[in-house]
């Protein structure tokens, strides 16, 4: 039996739900397949429990560091890790079980299986007994993700060996681990085990950790790690991974001399490949480029021009905001409605290690590659009330602006709660305000946001508080 639909989505994350759900808002009957999960790895084994086990690890970092601080005392501290995967996992349930709400409200027919074209109108869809659908489209969007990059050689077992799917599952602490690459789930990592008294080495190929964030961000992390006792070796390449019988051994090399470190568990946390293979795509005519993401215009359509693709297995950024931002986009152009065309540059980018990081558009260097003449706004958490408040006082806010015009080129944040801090600046490059509005918007005292207008203070003239 064939079902017919306006818009037919490939894919359940937030890439592919959000897209359904505004596709079904603009009057299209809509069906969304997934393979796995609603909300896929996002909201079930990425962005949300780990921020759920990151909240652990930072009380759990409080009562073991710094009780006395704040007045607390005990005999004997019982940390049970196992309760904070529970409750990690009972914070995804209930945002999938939200997502499945949604599409039910918004009248989005659900097919839980794996999608290939039959040909450009048509998708199959194999359930996990063997059933097949058959969906016609006028419009198809894929959204399919990525999974872990895993190079030959090194095989992950999920015992010794892990990426972040089997690390954000597993019930018990590594005595000892290596995390290999130091991206967003590398240093989140780090900082959950490293919370609960584990060792931790990361090890990154680059020369610094973070290395897409500004060199300052990175310094800073770094000197932060190594105070709480998280080994850094940056500029190093791993040669060898290899699981023993209680462990694992990772051969690493620098300057043409390999070291051989040992511990419980390595993480591989080195980037994600496309899941933009065994779809059919191109079959029917889609470009897929030599590292397998799809290629898209700025209206989501890929070279097939009724198929539409969005989220991480583009490869524009690997990001589930940005990928829902793109299915909204995506939705609007199939509908004809209003829309926006996406600057990826300037998109928010939020790691949740401790301390905090929240960066957006250019870092310093580019800006001055690029030939702007630079002005920098920057001003230190440590003068900051409301974080001495809390205790967490490391870090800056760090502003990019254009001198000659004022144009905020980019901002680089590291230091407490600054992910929610991001959005006043976002909002602000978006309807091109300069330092000088930022300045004279009150900032309600005592909040973490006044770092932002004594940076913007900084970038014309000098802080009002240093």
């Amino acid at each position: 039996m064939t079902e017919t639909f306006d818009v037919v989505v490939i894919g359940a994350g937030p890439a592919g739900y959000v897209a359904a759900i505004r596709a079904a808002q603009l009057k299209q009957r809509v069906a969304i397949v997934e393979k796995k999960w609603l909300g896929g790895v996002c909201l079930n084994v990425g962005c949300i429990p780990s921020k759920s086990l990151l909240k652990n690890a930072e009380v759990a970092y409080l009562l073991r560091h710094r009780s006395k601080e704040f007045g607390l005392s005990f005999e004997n501290l019982s940390l049970d890790y196992s309760a904070a995967v529970k409750r990690s996992r009972q914070n995804s349930d209930r945002l999938t079980k939200g997502v499945s709400f949604l599409m039910r409200k918004n009248n989005i027919a659900v097919f839980m299986g794996e999608a290939k074209f039959k040909d450009p109108n048509t998708v199959t869809v194999t359930d996990s007994e063997g059933q097949v659908a058959e969906l016609r489209a006028s419009n198809f969007i894929v959204a399919t993700g990525a999974s872990a990059m895993v190079p030959a050689g090194w095989k992950v077992d999920g015992e010794r060996v892990l990426t972040y799917w089997e690390a954000i599952l597993q019930e018990k602490l590594p005595a000892s681990a290596i995390v290999i690459g130091s991206g967003a789930i590398g240093v989140e990592f780090s900082t959950i085990w490293n919370s609960y008294g584990r060792e931790v080495t990361i090890v990154e190929m680059l020369p610094r950790l973070v290395p897409l964030e500004d060199e300052e961000i990175s310094k800073e992390l770094e000197k932060e790690f190594k105070k709480r006792g998280i080994k850094v070796l940056t500029g190093h390449k791993v040669e060898v991974v290899e699981a023993t019988t209680d462990g694992v051994r990772v051969t690493v090399s620098a300057d043409s001399r390999e070291t051989t470190l040992e511990a419980e568990q390595a993480l591989v946390a080195i980037g994600f490949r496309p899941n933009s293979q065994g779809l059919g795509l191109q079959e029917i005519g889609v470009h897929i480029n030599e590292r397998g993401f799809i290629e898209i215009n700025e209206k989501m359509q890929t070279s097939v021009p009724h198929i539409y693709a969005v989220g991480d297995v583009t490869g524009k950024l690997m990001l589930a905001h940005v990928g829902s931002a793109m299915g909204m986009v995506a939705a609007e152009n199939i509908a004809g409605a209003e829309t926006v065309t996406l600057d990826y540059e300037m998109m928010p980018r939020a790691t949740y290690c401790q301390p905090q990081i929240a960066s957006f558009g250019l870092t310093e260097a580019q800006a001055r590659q690029r030939g702007y003449q630079v002005k920098i706004g920057r001003f230190p958490f440590q003068a900051n009330g409301k974080a001495l408040a809390l205790g967490e006082y490391s870090g800056f806010v760090k502003i990019v602006v254009d001198e000659q015009y004022g144009e905020l080129l980019g901002a680089h944040m590291i230091g407490p709660e600054v992910t929610e801090l991001l959005p006043e600046l976002t909002l602000a490059r978006m309807m091109e305000l300069t330092p000088h509005e930022i300045v004279r918007n009150v900032h309600a005292h005592p909040t973490l946001s006044e770092v932002l207008m004594e940076a913007a203070h900084g970038a014309i003239g000098a802080p009002i508080h240093i």
